[in-house]
């Protein structure tokens, strides 16, 4: 079977063609400013490569582009869309309307379009402008959602709920959802397979570290905890996002600020966190520069971001009983050695003993054991696949 995942956005749609055979991707590509000027479709496939310049003034089109893109002459890697057997979309949010990977159907549509939107604005209303425009194009292949939440779903009470008052949290369905769930399960199951193990002989801390960062609890192969909240500017202080912060603090800020409900937070989204912090960047790579010239705000944006991991490493290790395994993935946590160093500095006493050396070697795209061979904690660094998984979640429904 061949599976498309689609990951759309409100004006940008990425896809890769994976043959479930052999878990190959076949082909890929990213559709961007979609209902903007100056659309671009940039596609592989067949050793090739091709841009398409050209309108796309919705996800109708942007899709049609992409299945003229897989049927190409030239980089085109099926003869006809009877050969895609099912289309896996992700959804970034799902409530508690969702549990796990679901069957695209009219009702399941309306539930996501009716009681989901607003806890992903930025995301939900464009992966459901896609999946219409995927039935529209494709009404006979059958479509799955596979929800970024779902990972999370088995955390006890005691780790989702807030300290408000429970009527509300059942009346409203404020409590913590998580994000980056597809990521968390994937390189939790390769660290298990890595280790020789079954999932659930193992405590794990996966650390989802990019632009958007995440850290969770996987104990027994199942998130007991996750770092995310309602949204997904909880946690860490991420590129862009404050992450954890005083909720008397927002409202101070919006008074003296002179900002709207809306605007302070469009500000903690996106004005806060490294960027705001440093005042140079959200970019890592551009803060270690800084850091190395003297800029000591950009020193200061790193500590704290390493400092606030390494918080959720060891809470989740006590909330676990114990850790076996740390993993590192994502674009910071793959590719920034300071980073890793960093968080597992101090983490001596957990049983962790960093190998410096091998923090540094080149990222190859392989997984790679950053602790020595005597640690009682492994640390690796796990390149992520969030599309496999959806792959894979979309083939199992089928």
């Amino acid at each position: 079977m061949k599976v498309l995942v689609i990951n759309a956005g409100s004006s940008s749609l990425k896809y890769q063609l994976i043959d479930m055979e052999t878990e190959k991707v076949i082909a890929k590509g990213g559709c961007e400013r979609i209902g903007i000027s100056g659309s671009v479709l940039k596609a592989k496939g067949n050793g090739g490569e091709r841009v398409y310049k050209q309108k796309m003034p919705n996800h109708k089109v942007a899709i049609e582009l992409v299945l003229e893109a897989l049927t190409d002459d030239e980089i085109g890697v099926i003869n006809s869309m009877d050969e895609i057997g099912a289309v896996g979309h992700r959804i970034v949010a799902s409530g508690e309307f969702f549990k796990k990977t679901t069957l695209v159907t009219d009702e399941v549509l309306k539930t996501l379009e009716e009681k989901t939107f607003e806890l992903a604005p930025l995301h939900n209303p464009g992966a459901a402008t896609a999946i219409r425009a995927c039935i529209e194009v494709m009404p006979k292949t059958p479509m799955a959602l596979v929800f970024d939440t779902s990972f999370h779903q088995t955390m006890p009470e005691k780790a989702y709920l807030y300290g408000i008052d429970y009527n509300d949290y059942k009346e409203y369905g404020v409590r913590k959802y998580g994000a980056h769930g597809t990521s968390h399960k994937f390189v939790a199951a390769e660290a298990a397979k890595y280790l020789g193990k079954n999932p659930e002989e193992l405590k794990i801390v996966t650390c989802h570290l990019g632009n958007g960062s995440s850290i969770s609890a996987v104990d027994g192969g199942k998130c007991v905890d996750t770092s995310m909240g309602f949204t997904p500017l909880a946690g860490v202080m991420m590129g862009t996002r404050s992450g954890d912060i005083d909720a008397s603090a927002v409202e101070f800020l919006a008074r003296k600020k002179g900002l709207s409900h809306a605007e302070v937070v469009t500000y903690l989204n996106k004005k806060c966190g490294v960027a705001g912090i440093s005042g140079v960047s959200s970019d890592f790579r551009d803060l270690i520069a800084g850091e190395k010239k003297g800029n000591e705000r950009c020193a200061l944006a790193l500590d704290m971001f390493a400092y606030q991991t390494k918080k959720f490493v060891g809470a989740y290790a006590a909330a676990m009983g114990g850790l076996d395994c740390i993993v590192f993935t994502a674009g910071i946590g793959e590719n920034t050695p300071t980073v890793r160093e960093d968080v597992c500095t101090g983490l001596e006493f957990l049983g962790v003993k960093f190998n410096a050396r091998a923090n540094k070697a080149k990222n190859d795209g392989s997984i790679r054991e950053i602790s020595k061979s005597n640690s009682k904690v492994k640390v690796l660094i796990i390149p992520t696949n969030e599309e496999l998984v959806i792959a894979r979640e979309t083939a199992a429904l089928l």
